[in-house]
């Protein structure tokens, strides 16, 4: 049953993730319901979603279909264990996600969220190399800026420091490309930078170092999102494939951002033409409306595990919530919405609209770089000296306050609206911002 009221009495006992919680906490901004592309806020107000909730709502808000599937799923069956036993909904839902993947991925192993797809993913990868008679490749390979979640793995290969710093030595055997954020080289990039992809170069020194017998997997966000949307140079994405395959390591896309259309195709190895050994999934997986991630795998990797006795247990790994009825029942009324929407289509129709939007900001007070690849979008903000960050959440206090809703991280503005944006709203979107920007001290 919702609540009653619009806000709880007391906010305390809520230890907000990745907020400023005594900020938040004196003030709090509250939101009570949404629909299509906006939130509803506790005071009445009417905000435009830029963000599409935190990168996963792709197809907007409370949409009939998935929110009437999961009704439907949860009086028919609730729950019921993976381990050992399956349910209908869950082998559907695998069937429907191979369908739109690119060609040469085949299975699917279930999670609960894009950290989880990613623990699960190293996890594979070690596993694989041990199942093909090389124990010795247990070394993983993140890159500088890195996100992959928040567990040990994923803040492993990371390479964001706050994300990192305050936990320890985390896993041992890591280490870490460098980006490929050349602002003097590739400001005000439109899609893909043309400079920069001899910065793949550096995993043949990695390789050099270590030896290739002790790497088991390198893992990139084909376009890195959290960091503050970093892209992939022209032939970046292509190196890194051709020296994986060189060498015999993994390759691993964490797509918990860029699957399921952001960029316009189902998946971003389809949109580059890169074809990885893994891909890791969530969020639009189900809309953002329940927690599901996916693990999506080529055949050679999967059957790999596919040896000794029928009745022995493969994989010695899962969740108790691996392919959930109700998580699975939302997937297939996610991509149902998807498909019959054209959704996907749509977003690669309207981003060359959403990029000159974008670009629009180029002389915006403040800002030192913008940059945009399908319907994702960065405004980069030259930051306070000496406090950095304040001046982009300056910016995104005084968004919510008009309306619209942008995520900021460091003093990067990123955005990324639900696929079903029109032309009017992101006009609005962005002409909001640009009066934010002019506001900004």
């Amino acid at each position: 049953m919702a609540l009653d009221r619009k806000a709880p009495n007391d906010l305390n006992a809520f230890w907000m993730p990745f907020t400023a919680n005594r900020q938040f906490k004196k003030n709090p901004r509250m939101l009570v319901a949404a629909k299509d592309m906006h939130y509803t806020t506790s005071d009445g107000r009417q905000v435009l979603d830029g963000t599409a909730g935190l990168w996963c709502c792709n197809a907007g808000h409370c949409r009939p279909k998935i929110t009437e599937a999961i009704q439907r799923q949860a009086a028919e069956l609730d729950y019921a264990p993976a381990f050992q036993m399956g349910h209908p909904v869950a082998f559907e839902l695998a069937n429907r996600i191979i369908e739109i993947a690119p060609k040469g991925i085949e299975h699917v192993f279930y999670t609960n969220s894009g950290s989880e797809s990613v623990e699960t993913a190293l996890k594979l990868a070690i596993a694989y190399h041990r199942a093909k008679g090389q124990a010795t490749r247990t070394r993983l390979i993140g890159r500088e800026r890195g996100y992959h979640g928040v567990n040990f793995g994923g803040i492993s290969v990371g390479g964001i420091v706050n994300n990192r710093r305050h936990f320890g030595s985390l896993l041992n055997g890591v280490d870490h490309l460098p980006h490929t954020h050349l602002p003097d080289d590739n400001r005000w990039s439109r899609g893909q930078p043309e400079h920069g992809a001899y910065l793949a170069d550096d995993l043949e020194k990695l390789v050099a170092l270590h030896g290739a017998e002790t790497i088991a997997a390198v893992i990139v966000e084909p376009v890195a999102g959290s960091t503050g949307v970093i892209l992939p140079p022209k032939g970046y994405l292509e190196k890194l494939r051709a020296i994986t395959k060189k060498h015999g390591i993994l390759l691993i896309f964490d797509e918990v951002i860029t699957g399921f259309g952001r960029l316009g195709a189902p998946f971003a190895s389809q949109y580059f033409d890169v074809l990885p050994d893994m891909m890791t999934t969530a969020k639009g997986l189900t809309n953002g409306v329940i927690p599901m991630g996916a693990v999506l795998t080529t055949a050679e990797l999967h059957d790999a595990f596919m040896d000794g006795p029928e009745n022995m247990i493969e994989l010695f790994h899962g969740y108790t919530y691996s392919g959930n009825p109700i998580a699975s029942a939302a997937g297939i009324a996610t991509l149902e919405t998807y498909k019959e929407e054209a959704l996907f289509e749509r977003a690669a129709e309207i981003a060359p609209y959403w990029e000159d939007a974008l670009h629009s900001l180029r002389d915006s007070r403040h800002v030192i770089d913008v940059r945009n690849m399908g319907l994702i979008g960065a405004v980069e903000l030259d930051p306070i000296a000496g406090e950095p960050t304040k001046r982009a959440f300056s910016a995104f206090l005084a968004a919510y306050d008009k309306n619209i809703l942008i995520r900021t991280t460091g003093d990067i503005i990123a955005m990324s609206p639900p696929l079903m944006i029109t032309r009017d709203q992101i006009d609005t979107l962005i002409g909001t911002l640009a009066d934010v920007l002019k506001s900004l001290d």
